[in-house]
């Protein structure tokens, strides 16, 4: 029963990282599995708890530096890039009124939760913005202006 309550344990926290992407739950996952095995071996409850203990912090302390450093961006490495990180310098179309509390966007033909880059901002239905950051599944956007100069907030003072 212990080699289940640790395999759960595991997918759970496996598909916490599909939701955060920091590589540091996944971690913890691995320990949870190893656990897992140690109790399938029979092992008692307090040799589970220390496997489970030391190899999360084994992942954690030597395998996330190495995984972290060859993480570059694809734009880092001049690559095409994908993903969340294709949409970034994207313009998009306010569809419902963003401010700091809600709203959306249509980029690319889908559709976006979105919130303004400058939280003191707000844009009305119509409005044409650019993407200048995702965080999780919200796009934070920006006033396209890109027309003039300086309409990027990285550009401005």
């Amino acid at each position: 029963m212990d080699a289940v309550v640790w395999i759960v344990l595991g997918v759970v926290l496996a598909v916490a990282e599909i939701f955060t992407t920091t590589l540091f739950l996944i971690m913890f996952a691995t320990g949870a599995f190893a656990a897992a095995g140690a109790a399938a071996l029979g092992a008692p409850t307090e040799v589970q708890a220390l496997v489970f203990a030391a190899v999360s912090a084994l992942t954690v302390l030597v395998v996330r530096p190495v995984i972290q450093r060859h993480r570059r961006s694809a734009l880092e490495a001049g690559e095409q890039p994908f993903g969340v990180e294709a949409l970034e310098g994207a313009t998009a179309l306010v569809l419902e009124r963003v401010d700091a509390e809600h709203g959306l966007v249509k980029i690319d033909g889908e559709l976006w939760t979105a919130r303004p880059y400058d939280s003191t901002q707000s844009f009305d239905p119509g409005v044409r913005v650019r993407v200048i950051k995702v965080r999780g599944a919200t796009a934070l956007v920006w006033q396209d202006d890109v027309s003039s100069a300086g309409g990027l907030p990285e550009a401005r003072g």
